[in-house]
């Protein structure tokens, strides 16, 4: 199955579930996009994708407020999930974003891998290490993904993606290298795309 081909295909948005009783009991294998706000979630996807309008983009960190499903040529689903760390929402609606974020990642059997995005002009945060705990605790295999790699120069780019793979490590649930993105550029599309597209086919092949 060729990667980048896979990814033209069709795409289509399914669902949106801003309640657990809301998330649908869809069959087909998922993965799923989690960050912290602003993190490039929606750019991504729509890069991966070949599309300009997938999923909403927003200079405004929070916008994505539910988790947001697309099928993916019938093959995958594709799982946008609410930005985390989002200062600005009332605790109230942190609360109920983060809880059901955390309920469909420990109880979604579908699941099959989640892209942990990080934003490469910056360390690691404490809340991409809470959740990489998670992770760790739920056994919910997870990749990183650097976004906005564009930002950075080559010398930068290998400091920073070294560092990420040196904590990655470190976690049990983190699955393979760490792939440097940029939306804008198209940097490392085609490897991120092939590393789902693997699990499309290893479902096809069960």
């Amino acid at each position: 199955m060729d990667a980048d081909n896979f990814f033209r295909g069709t795409c289509e948005f399914v669902a949106g579930a801003a309640t657990e009783d809301a998330i649908p009991p869809l069959p087909l294998p998922e993965v799923a996009f989690a960050g912290r706000s602003n993190v490039g979630k929606s750019s991504l996807l729509n890069a991966l994708t070949f599309r300009k309008s997938l999923a909403r983009t927003s200079s405004h960190p929070g916008r994505t407020q539910q988790l947001n499903f697309f099928n993916l040529a019938d093959r995958l689903m594709l799982v946008d999930l609410p930005g985390y760390g989002y200062a600005k929402a009332s605790k109230s609606q942190v609360k109920d974003w983060s809880g059901l974020t955390l309920r469909y990642l420990r109880g979604r059997v579908q699941l099959r891998r989640v892209c942990l995005l990080v934003d490469s002009r910056h360390e690691i945060k404490a809340i991409d290490e809470e959740y990489m705990g998670i992770f760790d605790e739920a056994a919910v295999s997870y990749t990183l993904v650097m976004t906005k790699c564009d930002k950075l120069g080559p010398s930068q780019l290998a400091a920073r993606r070294a560092e990420y793979e040196s904590l990655a490590r470190k976690h049990p649930a983190a699955i393979g290298e760490v792939i440097a993105t940029s939306s804008e550029t198209g940097l490392g599309l085609s490897e991120l795309r092939l590393a789902l597209t693997a699990l499309a086919a290893e479902e096809i092949a069960r």
